[in-house]
């Protein structure tokens, strides 16, 4: 396959799905681990894609853009890991947490599984395949209905009649983007109003986002600034970016 088939191949992964990881691309094309993050490199330099670790995305210039879970798993992974595992610390034996969609929120759950008698409520069926465990009689997870996005989440009316009905103590909120004017956005707007009863069901909101969600604005606002309790990012978030969203948010804490 020449380079430029390959390129074309990889531009439309990005175009269809918001983005494409270098180790489907290479089962895909046929070609070496080395060959494709060439094409990448390329298509990056010319504009065409952001490069990421472990593939490439869309440049992201529209609100409705979202790469699906596999390409944001990929996405500052290590990052993720600090904010999950610092987002985990505040959550305490016995009680009741909802966890949002999304690979942040997912990394978190994962941090959660030594949590003793708790409850889950989620709208991932990722995040509730990863916590069931029928062998442990201590903890409870719920999972909602709903039609299923590009992020792996549960939206629609379904979803938002259920969690209408739940009060918890935590929620862990992942967010496609945070600015301090159009405040916690997502591209969905199926998933914009399951967030906003995920929000109303909690009493205390923890988001968690790595730095690259600063100044990104999706198509529809979830919740305002002023609704987070904590915001849990890493420490690669820039010092004005950490001035402005602190007097914002009830508390900013930077994963180390």
């Amino acid at each position: 396959m020449l380079a430029r088939q390959r390129q074309e191949a990889i531009l439309r992964g990005v175009e269809d799905d918001g983005g494409v990881r270098v180790s489907e691309l290479v089962e895909k094309l046929g070609v070496s681990d080395m060959t494709v993050r060439r094409d990448i490199e390329f298509l990056a330099g010319k504009g065409l894609v952001h490069k990421v670790h472990g593939g490439a995305t869309a440049i992201g210039d529209r609100t409705i853009d979202e790469p699906g879970f596999s390409v944001k798993s990929a996405m500052n992974p290590v990052q993720k890991s600090e904010i999950a595992r610092t987002a985990a610390s505040l959550i305490g034996h016995g009680q009741t947490v909802a966890v949002s969609a999304g690979t942040t929120a997912y990394a978190v759950a994962v941090e959660l599984r030594p949590v003793k008698r708790l409850t889950v409520v989620t709208n991932s069926p990722r995040v509730a395949e990863l916590l069931y465990d029928p062998a442990r009689e201590d903890q409870t997870v719920v999972l909602t209905g709903g039609v299923r996005t590009p992020s792996d989440a549960l939206a629609g009316p379904v979803a938002n009649r259920m969690l209408s009905e739940m009060h918890v103590d935590t929620l862990i909120l992942g967010i496609h983007g945070i600015d301090t004017k159009a405040g916690l956005t997502t591209p969905n707007l199926l998933e914009a109003e399951t967030n906003r009863q995920l929000i109303a069901s909690a009493k205390r909101i923890i988001v968690v986002a790595d730095h690259s969600k600063w100044g990104v604005i999706g198509l529809c606002t979830v919740g305002s600034l002023d609704q987070v309790d904590v915001l849990v990012t890493d420490a690669e978030l820039d010092v004005e970016a950490r001035r402005r969203v602190s007097e914002k948010v009830g508390q900013l804490i930077v994963a180390q």
